[in-house]
């Protein structure tokens, strides 16, 4: 994505008419159907007959593992997590996700590989060193891991939490990227989101994970936190430039305090406000990608040697609820309360209690608590939406070759709209295949939209969306 230098005014891609007219709230799209569509009627028949088929197909397996404690709370924060202190808690859910780990493999055929997996949270790093051991030799025991080499092992990490020597640790334990939440440099921002964290210590972590070879580092970022402006972002950009990480997300903070109380406890008066908030997105894209990252779309940036832009150019990169990844091909499987898993062509989602959680493992039942079965009109529509999400261009030949439609006749009622956004210079090309625009890969999420057939029921039923921009 080329943007033009930014100069204290919305850039030229992004003029107040463009703002009025595509600044939707929508899905963030890290699945079609999302999981508003998950139901309780989804049954344990259902996810066992995904995993035949997934068995029979052979693909590759993706591990999700959910680490929900952490030891404060960051008030910007609507992840499923805990707060706590007591090592009887983090000890006993350890026990239930260790349990769920030996149950869920007998399900899979013992020699599918596992050529990715993500630890997130919470805070994954909140555990102790023999804790985090512990579990991964849980996990290689039951799962058929691939060398370290040729898998991609990520961890999030909250840098209060760990210094050197514990990085070093999961670097041996197979780790090879890490993720560290640095959100903002500014100690105004830092104290009124509660996480003071400073430029040294991360700078200290860097020098750690250069030193033990880590493959990938990844900057999570936020824009629109308490008193951000676009010089003060400026210069946490400046400052993240200089430290050099692989990739970038830079999020946009959805305030929605009737959903996630933690929210309330930060200054409202103090957040920016809505077109300063863009200003603020223009500036640190431009700066992004002025220092030579490549913007993958939806808020993440990669250098262009990351096998995240690599990926994308070579037309394997794929969205799921952890973002954009390399591993296309692989169902996902999520351990741990709230985990998600994508297997074969359903979606299913453990209970998001932890006491339930823990309560079901007890008894040795497995704690799914809702799902759906992707319908053949899903695959289609997630195909597409997938395509213009990772690939930025839609063929409609390929559509059709994959799932036996006439593109033109199965989306009619589509294509009206579809040739809109090509008036509007949001994609190019008609029916031999579109390319999302420079101007439409900032809003590919509306364009999505258009295949959702969900959609309208959600926002008819009030339904609340981050925004586009």
């Amino acid at each position: 994505m080329r943007l033009v230098k930014h100069e204290n005014e919305v850039n030229s891609l992004w003029d107040s008419e463009f703002i009025r007219q595509h600044d939707v709230a929508g899905p963030r799209y890290t699945s079609y159907p999302t999981a508003l569509q998950f139901h309780e009627e989804f049954s344990q028949q259902d996810y066992l007959d995904a995993v035949r088929r997934s068995n029979h197909s052979r693909k590759p397996l993706s591990l999700y593992i959910h680490l929900p404690f952490c030891a404060s709370l960051c008030y910007y924060c609507a992840c499923n997590k805990v707060i706590t202190q007591s090592e009887d808690k983090k000890r006993r859910y350890l026990d239930a996700l260790i349990k769920e780990i030996r149950i869920k493999s007998r399900d899979f055929a013992a020699d599918r590989p596992v050529y990715q997996m993500h630890w997130g949270g919470g805070t994954p790093t909140y555990f102790s060193g023999p804790e985090l051991t512990e579990l991964w030799f849980e996990v290689s025991r039951h799962f058929h891991l691939v060398d370290p080499e040729r898998g991609e092992y990520s961890i999030e990490i909250d840098p209060r939490t760990l210094d050197g020597d514990k990085l070093g640790l999961l670097k041996g334990l197979g780790f090879n990227r890490i993720s560290l939440g640095i959100q903002d440099f500014d100690p105004r921002v830092q104290e009124a989101i509660n996480r003071v964290q400073p430029l040294s210590q991360i700078r200290e972590l860097m020098d750690a994970a250069r030193s033990y070879q880590y493959r990938s580092v990844n900057f999570d970022l936020i824009y629109g936190l308490p008193y951000q402006t676009v010089a003060s972002v400026e210069r946490t950009i400046e400052q993240v430039i200089q430290l050099d990480p692989d990739r970038i997300s830079l999020f946009n903070y959805a305030h929605l305090p009737e959903r996630f109380k933690s929210q309330g406890l930060l200054p409202e008066e103090a957040l920016p406000p809505a077109e300063e908030k863009l200003q603020i997105l223009c500036a640190a894209s431009n700066q992004l990608v002025a220092a030579g990252y490549v913007y993958i779309g939806m808020d993440h940036f990669a250098k262009p040697n990351d096998e995240l832009a690599l990926a994308q150019a070579a037309g394997r990169l794929h969205r799921n609820f952890q973002g954009y990844t390399t591993c296309k091909e692989a169902d996902l499987v999520g351990l741990g309360v709230s985990a998600i898993s994508l297997i074969n062509n359903i979606y299913c989602q453990n209970t998001k209690s932890i006491s339930e959680y823990q309560t079901l493992l007890d008894a040795d039942e497995t704690p799914l608590s809702s799902g759906v079965v992707l319908s053949t009109d899903d695959e289609i529509r997630r195909a597409v939406i997938m395509s213009l999400l990772c690939q930025n261009r839609l063929l409609p030949a390929r559509i059709e070759e994959q799932f036996g439609v006439r593109f033109d006749e199965y989306f009619s009622n589509e294509i009206k709209d579809l040739n809109g956004f090509v008036e509007q210079g949001l994609l190019l090309g008609g029916q031999q295949g579109y390319e999302v625009t420079e101007k439409g890969r900032l809003v590919v999420r509306k364009i999505c939209m258009l295949f959702d057939t969900y959609l309208s029921q959600h926002l008819q039923s009030g339904r609340r969306f981050s925004r586009v921009l």
